[in-house]
């Protein structure tokens, strides 16, 4: 038997890994459907929370015991801010570099990390801005912001509490550089204050960003068309290799 006449053995090894991208493409695009249904959720708790009146600090705190979370929930509370521990979070606000502003709100013995605002970098400095230094008790009305679990990702710097320069939004450390290290000492969440303006103008408050992109459609489409297009592929190329055998 010559050459010619060898019989072409079926490429299965060539089957198996087109099954196997298949297999891999429609799990993408079955993962992107069920990402789709949790954001859809997510938006329409956090556009309902939006839009509902702001509840009591210790209505907030219940809600975080029972579901560890209370994101974008609209909430009152007074207190006194100790303005001798701020810590600042790098920030740009409308194109200008500078930080916001994490002032401890004194309590009942606690405190709470209140986001009050922006302040262009060469005001850092407290002194440089005394008309906003507010002083006796005073009422916040903003958004509850959740801690976040860790370092949001490896290109994001380290926080370098000795300078008071925060990078992310790291409780522990920005509690304890603001002279509230010990947790029971402290409100388990932030609270980003609303725009009320401030004396003097700083910080600028209202700084808080929803935004709640939702590309998971676009993803699985992406995902499911791969598929379908891979699909028509091996089914051409099965087509001739019967007609032609």
């Amino acid at each position: 038997m010559n050459a010619a006449t060898v019989p072409d053995r079926f490429p299965w090894a060539a089957l198996l890994a087109g099954l196997v991208a298949l297999a891999v493409l429609l799990a993408l695009g079955t993962w992107q459907v069920r990402r789709l249904a949790w954001k859809e959720a997510l938006v329409a708790r956090i556009e309902t929370r939006l839009a509902s009146a702001p509840v009591s600090l210790a209505e907030a705190e219940r809600m975080f015991a029972l579901s560890g979370e209370v994101d974008y929930l609209p909430v009152r509370l007074a207190g006194r801010f100790d303005h001798a521990h701020e810590a600042h979070f790098l920030a740009t606000w409308k194109g200008e570099a500078g930080f916001f502003v994490y002032t401890p709100l004194i309590l009942d013995g606690r405190a709470v990390l209140v986001n009050r605002g922006f302040v262009p970098y060469a005001r850092k400095d407290a002194a440089s801005r005394p008309e906003g230094q507010v002083g006796g008790v005073v009422t916040v009305q903003g958004l509850a912001r959740d801690p976040l679990p860790g370092k949001p990702s490896w290109v994001v710097p380290d926080n370098d509490p000795a300078r008071n320069v925060f990078y992310w939004k790291d409780m522990q450390a920005m509690a304890a550089a603001a002279g509230y290290p010990d947790a029971a000492g402290r409100v388990p969440f932030f609270v980003d204050a609303g725009d009320a303006p401030n004396p003097g103008g700083l910080p600028v408050g209202g700084v808080t960003l929803v935004d709640l992109p939702n590309n998971h459609l676009q993803y699985a489409v992406t995902w499911f068309g791969l598929a379908a297009a891979l699909v028509g592929v091996m089914g051409t190329w099965l087509w001739r290799r019967r007609t032609a055998a």
